[in-house]
């Protein structure tokens, strides 16, 4: 029986190989697999003798049973007896053989199938293999190549037959003809020889220890012979590379004099094959095995061979290397070991060979070289060692190669060298050089091309840089030759993008040697040991610029050079990779060698630089407080060090430097302000002059940076040294340097007018800074006399007695910032309010000159924001100017800057910050100027020069002016002293500018308008008496409807605008108020469209507000509202004229109504306002509400009319009175001033338009609407989603008993419409518990009762749905009621009247609602009946229907927990199945019914395990790997009831035949999984016969999926067997 029956489960799966699908045949292939592991000799005879009767079975099927047989026999060797094995070595010979042509995959699976064998039992398949290799027959090409195998897996097996297969091979090898043979035999020598030299090398662990390479030698030697003489010749690519990779390991079982005898011939022979093969790998490989060979017998003939061997293995190295081929890159590893063996056997011929290559210019011959020369420095260390003086000189014209590529490979050469001592000889320094100017490199002139390898990994800097600190840091014997060496690239210009990695390594090599010689100067400066070779090598730079050239004895820099360059360029820290960071610790480290002193301090200080650098990035670093904190570390370095000698020593440095820093205008800047900051420590004032005198005599006047830094440096030095610094710059202001012909100095000879301008523009740059830095106290009795005196005498120029103006901007911009440092510094003394400007007159005109000459529409220089801010220090100081002057002022000022055309944000940063700037600098010389001016007329001053600029049709130009309005108006208040109460007169006249604004169009400009309004109420209040820190409730709302002038919809600004008016009409003084309206009645021709709104509502807002004030202005006031609406075509101004007139119609209540209904509908726009209009009074409102209640009830909804005579149904059409009313009622009930009235008429409205709104179903408009309709179809509302009685139950909860009895009324209507929208309406009013507040349960489940044999099904589905929204209203209640409840439920069930079960389903979904709040005593009866009621819903073709049904079931089951019954537990037990397969629905909610349900099944299954896992992997939400649910749910189901086996099968069996593809899938994988947890006793309960017929026939299945899942599931079917 068990034999017969794996028969046909591998029977069934064999069949099934055949299947069309990829994925399905590897999962019939894995089916076989686990039924070959669970009865491997069984699965194996049959499959064998499948194979024997199914002989016409196509061989790509036969391949896969071959190779699954494979995997069994490999799996189960040990289990397998001899005669299984003597049949399936018999049926793989078999198959291997059966087909004289080639049918690789076939043959191939059946060859692995004898290997698989040949591991335990390898007499046997040499017995079956050696019986198809006969002497003198050719045999098939997979027997030699299985042969070949087995000798690969079984070594020690294979061996001993070596020698006798080799016998029988030698003469076939002359029987092949075909290159397919050949090859064949070729990788069978190979492997026979690999084979051979694995045994011998392993004899200890061989069987038999006496074998001998001389027992091989003779038969290697005749294959030898055929292979190279006669097969290597062949035409067939694919032969001479079998054929090259045998002779490989064949070399070494050659005789030694044999291999001698043949070097000659074979070695040249295998180089021509890199000149006919692309891919030379295995060219490459065998080569260096025969080099080897030839090497361990001393052989000489490699040394006449040599040149030709180099000239080929360099050629290949030379190929360029891909990354992405592999193939390239291990036959560079192959030729790298060919070299690798030469090198140790002829390394002086080699090195003769490679190292004049080092010359060549060829990019690929140079890195090739250099590729192989690293190489044997690393492989053949000991026999380099000698030669390494003689490579060192090699490298010298590789060194000025420029190629990227020779470049990298360069420097890993000088790697290698540095790991192996090359460094330490003569010419070693020149290597370390060259790996400094490599890692100076640019990153810029670093970037590769696209096409290019890796940049970051490969880039010749990066991996310089890595290299020395590598050297540096891991390298030991490097340290003497490093240090102190490195320290003489610190200084050179050429090195500085070295700095970085130099500085790491520097301080690194520091370090060791502190930790030896804790108190030893880590730098000793010794004339003796200086270093001819760098004294030549910086000898050779033509340039001053090229490096700096100031050292100590010797070639090592000064310690004044270290600090002098380690400290500027630090001022760029994050520059080369963060060189800042490198040159602070490096500093740091050599802190003893700079001065003695300052270790202690510096241990404090550079600390805390570094710590503020890691704060921050390159983006966010503030670059004047880093330069800041820099010069504050070098002032306190100069105070700790008070060595007058040592400062100057310094200052010296600093000068010589500054040349070098040219190209690097910030640095320079940096060092010049460190050059103030030292001449400032020195106490000898002729070295200041000195000083001070060359850096004006060589400054590069033309830059403007270097303008910028000499003046920082008088002004620093300033501050210790006024006196000096002004005679030195007077000195040079009176000298003949302006002179365009001759000058004093030789740097000013042949000067044109421009470069004298720049000359000028820095003394009076100086000058500036001089005044801004130096002591105030000191300042104030030079600034006219010493200072302003020498900048006029340099910016003004006479030609013949007359005042020529310059032309030059950043002449003009350094006179304008030399002023404004001046003032300022003036006013910052103490003595500024008791100074007499006598000068400030002419400044001011000068200032306004400058701005005047500016373009008004555009911002290029900040010469403006420069004039601006002087102006506004000059105002400041006595005496004070003229009212015209003042005005002329203001009025260029504004007319300079407001009208500059923005740039676009995002475009122009510099710009857009310049304008932010100038705009600033306006606002300071506005507020300078009225505090000179502080009452409500300097106020009115202001107000009115920027008026025009307010009414601006430009946007740009109104937000400025309101910016700069709120500003003044601010400063105003908060400087505000009244001593007297006097009135504020103009305060109407400037709430009506500025309050429209609250709408403009843009949206800083409304924000601005808020803060003007705000300030002048507080103003007023300030001049009723209030304090100033008084809070006013009603003014500060200002603030808080700022947010909602945020929002472009005009309809929030408006709403806005008028919250804001109401602010002013609650604290305007009545005097004020009609010259307010006025100036906004002119407001509303404004061109800018929101604030002519605006006006429109706070004039309306402001007549509500206080309309009784102007009792005799109304008269005037209507007549021009009603002009207004006749004559305006703005749709606003209408709008608002028509609301303003309102009071007009409010006495003809009737009248109007009659006339408004009889307007054509639908209403027109003025119609619509007119009828909201009528909603403002409470009272009128009530009044009108109830007309057109009237009126919609007088008349039918509709009238029925058949449009033709043979129409089935008649065309419902609406009425038009009822039509009308309903359309009036939107409009007066939509007002928020309406609400009074609507609650007052609130259950009357609400039945009455529900009801409506119920008949205009299916009705039509009258025809003369319809056309109306269609055309204003376009701009209908979108549909709304309506929930009437939730909305009620929320917000109108104790209306609802007399809305009830007005809809219960209507339940007895004649519209069935009006029927099912009463019914649907109570139905929902059950699913809130107002009906427990309103004690309205029990009419409420009497009206719906009474409504259970509707003739209407909707109406009857609606009942059952009222009835189960008890559960979320009242669930208390449901006790109570649960007898009728369940009754109404079950009647839903069985409601045989609705063709379509809408009922059933309803009941359903009630039923789940209810079941958790009935008692179980009314609910135990029906149990069973909703059971058995609902299971044919599981299988329904709804998703509706299975989802509320399983749901359903799910409730019934928590509803028996702790309680089932048996008869119910058989319900559970036969859905359990259903609900498992219907986890895989196609529709979610059915699946997620299934995991409630599931959940709810658990604990009814009395076992702990299976609620535990239905808990742990149905969770809502959760995703689910179905897969390992079942497999866990089965194996507990298996485990506690495998009696159930047979039941749940035959209930898969069901589902194999279901129209969902998954849940098809699913039933035999639930199949799969019950057998394979199951025990084998319980295969009695299954009929099998039946489940495999049906898995069968699943194999034939249309979806692939559930082929696989039946295919997998027959694999498992083998333990019934």
């Amino acid at each position: 029986m068990t034999e017969s029956y794996v028969k046909k489960l591998s029977t069934i799966l064999l069949d099934a190989v055949t299947d069309k699908d990829p994925l399905v045949q590897e999962q019939v292939c894995s089916a076989l697999c686990a039924l070959g592991d669970s009865q491997p000799e069984e699965a194996l005879r049959a499959w064998e003798e499948y194979l024997r009767q199914h002989g016409k079975l196509a061989h790509p099927y036969r391949t896969m049973i071959l190779r699954a047989m494979e995997v069994v026999v490999s799996n189960h060797i040990s289990e397998l007896d001899k005669d299984m094995a003597r049949a399936i070595i018999l049926l793989a010979s078999s198959e291997m053989t059966k087909a004289k042509e080639l049918v690789y995959d076939w043959q191939q699976a059946a060859s692995n199938v004898l290997v698989a064998v040949g591991k335990r039992f390898i007499g046997r398949v040499m017995e079956e293999m050696l019986s198809k290799f006969q002497p003198g027959i050719l045999p098939h090409c997979f027997v030699v190549q299985t042969l070949a195998n087995l000798s690969v897996s079984n070594v020690f097996g294979m061996v001993p037959f070596l020698t006798s297969i080799l016998n029988t091979m030698l003469p076939m090898l002359g029987m092949a003809k075909h290159d397919t043979m050949r090859v064949v035999f070729c990788c069978a020598l190979q492997h026979f020889s690999e084979s051979t030299l694995e045994y011998l090398a392993n004899l200890d662990q061989a069987p038999d220890p006496t074998v001998r390479k001389d027992a091989f030698a003779t038969d290697i030697f005749s294959a030898y012979h055929i292979l190279f003489h006669n097969w290597l010749q062949s035409r067939e690519a694919k032969l001479r590379l079998a054929v090259v990779e045998a002779l490989g390991p064949m070399s070494h079982l050659l005789p030694s004099e044999k291999l001698e005898e043949q070097l000659p011939k074979l070695l040249p022979g295998v180089l021509a094959l890199y000149r006919k093969h692309a891919e030379t790998f295995h060219v490459s490989k065998s080569l260096g095995q025969i080099l080897e060979a030839a090497v361990s017998v001393g052989s000489r003939t490699l040394e006449v061979q040599l040149d030709s061997l180099l000239a080929a293995l360099h050629a290949q190295v030379c190929v360029p290397v891909e990354s992405s081929s592999p193939v390239v890159m291990n036959n560079q590893k192959e030729v790298l070991r060919c070299f690798t063996v030469l090198a140790c056997c002829l390394p002086d011929r080699l090195l003769s060979f490679l190292l004049p290559k080092l010359d060549a210019s060829n990019e690929r011959t140079r890195v090739g070289t250099l590729q192989v020369l690293r190489h044997i420095i690393n492989s053949a260390a000991a026999q380099m060692e000698v030669k390494k003086p003689f490579i060192l000189s090699s490298l010298r014209l590789p060194l000025l190669d420029t190629n990227s590529k020779v470049k990298r490979a360069v420097v890993q050469v000088i790697s290698a060298m540095a790991h192996h001592g090359y460094l330490e000889q003569p010419g070693g320094e020149a290597m370390i050089e060259y790996i400094v100017q490599q890692c100076a490199l640019s990153p810029e002139t670093e970037r590769p091309g696209p096409d290019s390898e890796d940049p970051t990994a490969n880039s010749v800097r990066a991996i310089s840089i890595s290299t020395l600190y590598l050297v540096s840091t891991t390298v030991d014997r490097m340290s003497d030759v490093l240090w102190p060496y490195l320290l003489e690239f610190l200084t050179p210009l050429r090195f500085t993008g070295a700095l970085t990695p130099l500085c790491k390594s520097l301080v690194h090599l520091a370090q060791k040697r502190q930790e030896v010689g804790a108190d030893a100067l880590l730098i000793q400066y010794d004339d003796s040991k200086a270093s001819p070779r760098t004294a030549d090598r910086l000898g050779h730079c033509r340039q001053p610029s090229e490096c700096f050239h100031h050292l100590f004895p010797g070639t090592l820099p000064s310690p004044y050079a270290i600090t002098t360059r380690l400290l500027a360029v630090s001022s760029n820290p994050y520059l080369g990779d963060g060189r800042g960071v490198a040159s602070l610790r490096l500093l740091s480290v050599l802190h003893r060698d700079i001065h003695p002193l300052l270790g202690q301090r510096w241990a404090t200080t550079i600390p805390l630089l570094l710590d503020y650098l890691d704060e921050y990035t390159e983006e966010s670093l503030s670059q004047k407080e880093w330069e800041e904190k820099l010069l504050m570390f070098l002032r306190d370095t100069l105070t700790v060090v008070s060595d007058n000698t040592w400062t100057c020593q310094l200052s010296l440095e600093m000068c010589k430097q500054l040349p070098c820093y040219s190209e690097t205008p910030r640095e320079k800047n940096f060092l010049y302000k460190c050059i103030g900051t030292t001449l400032g420590a020195t106490l000898r004032k002729e070295v200041v002059r000195e000083h001070l005198q060359e850096l004006l005599e060589t400054a590069r006047y033309q830059e403007e940076a270097e303008r910028e830094g000499l003046a920082h440096c008088f002004g620093i030095c300033a501050i210790s040294h006024l006196d000096d610094t002004l005679a030195q710059l007077e000195d040079f202001v009176k000298s003949d340097v302006f002179r365009k012909s001759v000058g004093i100095f030789n740097i000013f000879k042949d000067r044109s007018e421009n470069e004298v301008d720049k000359v000028k523009s820095a003394l009076i740059l100086c000058y500036g800074h001089v005044a801004a830095q130096a002591p105030r106290e000191l300042v104030l009795a030079k600034v006219e006399s010493d200072i302003l005196r020498n900048v006029f005498q340099c910016f003004h120029t006479k030609v013949l007695g007359i005042k020529v103006e310059t032309k030059d901007p950043a002449l003009k911009l350094c006179l304008v910032q030399t002023v404004c440092m001046a003032s300022q510094a003036i006013c910052s003394s103490a003595q500024a309010r008791s100074f007499h400007f006598s000068q400030k007159a002419e400044l001011v005109a000068q200032m306004m000159e400058f701005i005047r000459a500016e373009p008004p529409d555009s911002l290029r220089t900040p010469i403006r924001k420069k004039a601006m801010l002087a102006c506004t220090y000059l105002v400041s100081l006595e005496p004070a100017l003229e009212e015209q002057t003042q005005a002329d002022v203001i009025h260029g000022c504004l007319h300079s800057i407001m009208a500059v055309v923005p740039v676009p944000e995002g475009e122009d940063g510099h710009q857009e910050s310049l304008y932010l700037d100038t705009m600033h600098a306006l606002e300071d010389l506005l507020t300078s100027l009225l505090r000179r001016n502080m009452t409500p007329q300097g106020l009115q001053i202001m107000v009115e020069h920027l008026s025009p600029w307010i009414k601006s049709p430009r946007g740009h130009e109104r937000t400025r002016a309101l910016g700069l309005s709120a500003c003044l108006l601010r400063f105003f208040l908060e400087h505000l002293h009244i001593s007297a109460l006097v009135p504020f007169h103009n305060l109407g006249l400037l709430v009506g500018l500025f309050s429209p604004r609250c709408a403009d169009l843009w949206s800083a400009t409304r924000q601005e308008a808020v803060s003007c309004v705000y300030s002048l109420l507080y103003l007023q209040l300030g001049y009723e008496g209030f304090s100033r820190d008084y809070r006013d409730d009603v003014a500060e709302r200002l603030l808080t409807l700022k947010d909602g002038l945020m929002h472009p919809d005009p309809a929030i600004l408006l709403h806005t605008c008028h919250s804001i008016a109401q602010i002013i009409g609650k604290r305007l003084p009545p005097d004020q108020l009609i010259s307010l309206l006025l100036t906004m009645f002119e407001g509303l021709g404004d061109p800018d469209k929101n604030c002519s709104r605006a006006a429109t509502v706070m004039i309306n807002s402001l007549l509500k507000e206080r309309g009784n004030m102007l009792l005799e202005k109304v008269p005037e006031i209507v007549s021009v509202l009603r002009s207004k609406l006749q004559e305006t075509r703005e749709e606003y101004i209408l709008q608002a004229a028509q609301h303003s007139v309102y009071l007009l119609a409010s006495q003809h209540r009737t009248a109007v109504v009659s006339s408004l209904l009889g307007s054509p509908l639908p209403f027109d726009s003025h119609t619509c306002t007119l009828w909201r209009a009528l909603a403002v009074e409470p009272s009128l409102t009530t009044q009108v509400l109830g007309l057109l209640l009237e009126k919609m009830s007088r008349d039918v909804p509709f009238k029925e009319s058949r449009a033709f005579l043979l129409s089935c149904s008649p065309d419902r059409v609406a009425t038009l009175l009822p039509l009308a009313a309903t359309c009036a009622l939107r409009e007066v009930t939509s007002a928020p001033a309406s609400g009074s009235a609507v609650l007052e008429l609130y259950p009357q409205l609400f039945v009455a338009l529900l009801l409506r709104i119920s008949c205009t179903v299916g009705v039509q408009l009258p025809r003369n609407l319809q056309a109306k309709e269609k055309r204003s179809a376009g701009s209908a509302l979108a549909p709304r989603n309506l929930e009437p009685c939730s909305a009620m139950a929320k917000f109108a909860g104790p209306r609802l008993p007399l809305v009830m009895k007005e809809l219960v009324n209507s339940q007895s209507s004649v519209y069935e419409i009006q029927r099912v929208t009463s019914t649907a309406f109570l139905a929902e009013l059950l699913n809130s518990n107002v009906v427990n507040d309103l004690m309205l349960l029990e009419s409420l489940l009497d009206n719906l009762a009474a409504r259970q044999k509707d003739t209407c099904a909707s109406v009857r589905r609606l009942v059952l749905r009222g009835l189960a929204n008890i559960a979320s209203s009242s669930p208390d209640k449901v006790r109570a009621h649960g007898p009728q409840l369940l009754t109404a439920m079950i009647g839903g069930l069985d409601d045989g009247d609705d063709r379509h079960s809408l009922v059933a389903l309803e009941a359903m979904v009630g039923l789940a609602r209810l079941l958790d709040l009935v008692e179980p005593r009314d609910l135990r009866p029906v149990l069973l009946h909703v059971a058995i009621r609902i299971r044919p819903f599981f299988d329904s073709e709804k998703m509706e229907f299975r989802s509320a049904s399983i749901r359903l079931f799910g409730y019934l089951n928590k509803a028996c927990h702790g309680d089932c019954e048996d008869v119910f537990l058989e319900q559970v037990v036969g859905g359990l199945a259903p609900l498992l397969l219907h986890l895989r629905d196609p529709q979610a909610p059915v699946a997620g019914a299934c995991r409630f349900a599931l959940r709810m099944c658990g604990p009814n299954l009395e076992c702990e395990e299976l609620a535990a896992a239905f808990q742990k992997h149905l969770q809502e939400g959760w995703s689910l790997h179905f897969g390992e649910f079942l497999n866990t749910t089965c194996k507990h189901l298996m485990h506690h009831f495998p009696d159930l086996l047979g039941r749940l099968v035959s209930t898969s069996l069901f589902y194999f035949k279901s129209s969902w593809e998954d849940i098809r899938a699913a039933a035999p994988m639930l199949t799969g999984f019950l057998v394979l947890h199951v025990e084998p006793e319980h295969r009695l309960q299954v009929d099998l016969e039946q489940l495999t017929a049906a898995l069968q026939l699943l194999l034939k299945d249309p979806a692939p999926a559930v082929r696989m899942k039946a295919a997998e599931t027959l694999g498992r079917l083998v333990k019934f067997a």
